[in-house]
């Protein structure tokens, strides 16, 4: 806890944690872990992609286990998200440091899966699983600076990133361990879960088409209230969500025209995310939402268009090697539940590459992304003895 409050001071000024790519900040945290890494007796590098790579070599096969996580931040986020995954693995393996291992190591500290600065989530494992695409490296941030003169400037050399693919035959898999970033483990009253699948997502772009009006001569029974229809998408959306298994759904942004108090909304663009384990769910559950869409207008007598603008397949984790973390959970004697992971994270760009497993540490009221995120030391703990029993008594190689 103490290598993490550290950690998190490597950060621009204001509430939370703001460590972005190819940054002072991130190169302050760099220099910090890659000390960390060689006292754990680990060789260490950064790739092309900005990957900073702590690698032990085994005694009797190349093959490699990956572990890690990313090091970024959201703006004004926590000091455990992402993070965790790096720190904890490092303690396990310093642990382990005298401890002969059969298989190789390597620890990973991504520098770029939130996207925030860049439009690049997953950056660092999509040049491991060569499914990087090379002309994100001409997109802008807001000051105007292009991906590709951000890592010059960091030393980096991006053209060299098609380079780092590695062949799947090479690794024995990936496991990365995280915080929760919602309330299930602590709803359970456990401290770490097994993730089973990494939910798939997709996103709707609506816009419904009304008649703006003057909204003190316009009887009720005249009008074509674009905003009332959208009232009732909205809750349609958490309706059919809440009735689901294994789906949520929301509506998290709309723009009202004119949006004036005193008029009838004439138009309103809102977007719908649905996110599930299971892809046929996600997929059925947008057909319909856009088809209720449809009939919520028409009823209404206005017109309306919904288009999916994005979609991402679920990652379902690897089940040997998740069952090799179950059972490691019960020897160290914690029952550790199945959970599927509502949010997107480095091991779902892993798994096109090598078998995936995911560790989750329970999290204050699910919180992330916010200052205020918070875990115990003893659930650190207990994820952090997983991690070393698993590395001492791997035997996938």
């Amino acid at each position: 806890m103490t290598r993490l409050e550290r950690l998190s001071r490597c950060s621009s000024r204001g509430d939370g944690v703001t460590r972005l790519p190819f940054t002072a900040q991130h190169r302050q945290a760099l220099e910090i872990l890659g000390c960390w890494m060689e006292q754990a007796g680990l060789d260490v590098t950064l790739d092309a992609a900005g990957t900073l790579i702590g690698r032990r070599e085994g005694t009797k096969t190349s093959r490699t286990l990956l572990l890690g996580s990313h090091q970024d931040s959201v703006p004004q986020g926590g000091r455990y998200d992402g993070i965790l995954g790096v720190v904890l693995p490092l303690i396990a393996l310093e642990d382990l440091k005298d401890h002969p291992l059969p298989y190789a190591i390597e620890l990973l500290a991504f520098a770029d899966e939130e996207g925030v600065r860049f439009p690049t989530a997953l950056m660092g494992p999509r040049a491991l699983a060569g499914t990087f695409d090379q002309n994100l490296l001409d997109v802008r941030d807001s000051d105007g600076v292009t991906l590709s003169e951000a890592m010059s400037s960091f030393e980096l050399k991006p053209d060299d990133i098609p380079t780092l693919k590695r062949a799947s035959k090479d690794l024995l898999g990936y496991i990365e361990t995280h915080i929760e970033q919602g309330p299930v483990l602590q709803h359970k009253d456990v401290p770490i879960g097994i993730v089973s699948a990494i939910c798939g997502i997709e996103r709707w772009q609506v816009t419904i088409f009304g008649r703006a009006a003057h909204a003190g001569t316009t009887p009720m029974d005249l009008r074509h209230d674009a905003l009332a229809a959208a009232a009732e998408v909205v809750l349609e959306v958490e309706r059919f969500a809440l009735q689901t298994d294994g789906l949520v759904g929301v509506v998290g942004h709309l723009d009202v025209v004119p949006n004036a108090v005193n008029a009838v909304p004439g138009e309103v663009r809102l977007q719908v995310e649905l996110r599930s384990g299971d892809d046929p769910i996600r997929v059925s559950a947008g057909r319909f939402i856009a088809t209720q869409i449809d009939e919520i207008t028409t009823r209404r007598g206005l017109e309306s268009t919904a288009e999916r603008t994005y979609a991402q397949d679920a990652v379902v984790c690897d089940n040997s090697l998740s069952k090799t973390l179950a059972n490691t959970a019960e020897t160290v004697g914690c029952i550790a539940p199945r959970i599927v992971s509502g949010a997107t994270h480095d091991a779902s760009a892993m798994a096109t590459l090598t078998h995936i497993a995911m560790l989750f540490v329970r999290c204050k009221d699910g919180i992330s992304h916010n200052p205020d995120e918070s875990i115990t030391i003893e659930d650190a703990e207990t994820a952090a003895r997983v991690l070393r029993e698993i590395l001492r008594d791997f035997d996938g190689y």
